[in-house]
């Protein structure tokens, strides 16, 4: 569909400014100066993997993804343009010609005005949260996860390891989440690595602790080197990007025989004792291209994936997104991963970067509407040269509240920090009051 204009604002070009919702967890979101042009995507790898496949980013101003809000800085009130209801995400545009801001969109908004971008992100969030139909929250556990520490060379005796010093220290954690490293190969969950012999056995040890078992996985993709793509190629949907040394494709969620898979993968994982689930890169699962339904889009084949998920293991147990399209998982999942990572294994030390605190900010209005936000792991070792403040950033925007450390590692302010964070996890319910102090709006 082609941009129509929705409406034209007299802007102030110095004072004026612009929110941008990004598609996924990982895409840029925070608020701009109107004479600005939002942050791009450096390559097609990283439009496939940051931004939303098969959309093509305008070469100026800005371009949001279902949300998009207007403080126009001289004194009138803010303008919000967004998505009317949970289903199809329009994107939406806004150009400046001298002091005339242009909105578009390539399908239908919703507008209204606010006397603030707070309150207007509150108002918009909660209508949206109605649409969607959104159930009152869980209250979000405290995670020990075994990633930042140990990546995908993680081993059974590495969380038992942690699992004893967090029963010795008497830590605040609910729940111990096996990350990365467990699966025989992204896409071949059945089978598991060697490293991990017995799940349920692993998981028994976590609930006589008193804990909850935790584990982590990509469902909606696969890597171009497993047996579940070389066997089933009418499964696949096409490029997703690349990660693990290989090409990643995007899973076909309309197909029958996957959707048997899935379920039967995720019930078995559920069976073995676990209730929480990280779901990661699931942005794979809303790719265009043609499905074996192809009457269903994108946005509605997600969902469907997830819903698909939550029958499979049931009402209680506990769902976070990562790498998630925002508004099309609004009502399906428990917790959201609501920014980047707060580092890549190759730069731990996230090139001086607080890499999670932009959307981690800009996205505080969504905790407690539609989900618990999840602004990733607190990293507390000495090693790690931002831990202070992206510890700050975690205690005062985060709701979910994990911590990645090899705790034996921690000195005294990583063990008293990571005690601290993870006693005060805030309920699921809206933040009294946000502000986006590192976004540049007050």
């Amino acid at each position: 569909m082609r941009y129509q204009t929705v409406e034209e604002l007299t802007v102030s070009p110095e004072r004026g400014r612009v929110y941008e919702e990004g598609w996924q967890s990982w895409s840029p979101t925070t608020t701009y100066g109107v004479t600005e042009t939002s942050r791009r995507p450096e390559s097609m790898l990283r439009h496939r993997m940051r931004f939303r496949p098969g959309v093509e980013q305008p070469a100026s101003g800005f371009h949001a993804e279902g949300l998009l809000a207007v403080l126009p800085g001289d004194g009138g009130p803010v303008r919000v343009y967004g998505a009317p209801a949970v289903g199809e995400v329009p994107s939406i545009r806004a150009e400046l010609d001298g002091e005339t801001l242009r909105i578009s969109a390539d399908g239908p908004v919703v507008s209204f005005e606010a006397p603030d971008l707070a309150s207007g992100l509150a108002r918009f969030g909660d209508q949206y949260a109605a649409t969607a139909e959104v159930t009152p929250l869980k209250t979000p556990p405290s995670v020990w996860c075994s990633w930042y520490r140990y990546f995908e060379a993680v081993t059974e005796q590495d969380i038992l390891e942690n699992l004893a010093a967090v029963d010795e220290l008497e830590l605040p954690v609910d729940v111990i989440q096996l990350d990365d490293g467990w699966e025989a190969g992204v896409g071949d969950w059945t089978p598991l690595g060697s490293k991990f012999p017995s799940l349920p056995k692993l998981t028994e040890r976590i609930q006589e602790s008193g804990r909850r078992a935790g584990i982590w996985l990509a469902p909606f993709m696969a890597g171009s080197g497993t047996e579940l793509a070389a066997q089933h190629p009418d499964w696949l949907m096409g490029p997703a990007g690349e990660n693990w040394g290989q090409d990643l494709l995007g899973l076909d969620l309309t197909h029958p025989d996957l959707r048997d898979y899935l379920w039967h993968t995720f019930r078995t994982l559920h069976e073995a004792g676990f209730d929480y689930f990280k779901l990661d890169f699931l942005y794979s699962g809303a790719l265009p291209g043609t499905r074996y339904d192809d009457d269903v889009s994108a946005v509605e084949a997600y969902r469907s994936g997830l819903e698909l998920i939550r029958d499979a293991v049931g009402a209680e147990t506990y769902l976070v997104g990562c790498g998630a399209p925002i508004l099309p998982s609004v009502g399906l999942l428990d917790g959201m991963r609501v920014s980047p990572d707060t580092f890549h294994e190759h730069a731990q030390d996230a090139n001086g970067e607080l890499r999670g605190a932009m959307g981690t900010t800009a996205r505080a209005w969504q905790h407690g509407r539609f989900w618990a936000n999840d602004p990733d792991c607190l990293v507390a070792r000495p090693g790690f040269a931002l831990r202070e403040p992206w510890a700050a950033v975690v205690e005062q925007f985060g709701g979910l509240r994990s911590a990645s450390d090899r705790i034996s590692e921690l000195d005294d302010w990583g063990l008293e920090t990571t005690r601290r964070v993870l006693a005060n996890v805030p309920p699921a319910i809206p933040f009294p009051a946000f502000s986006q102090p590192l976004n540049g709006v007050s």
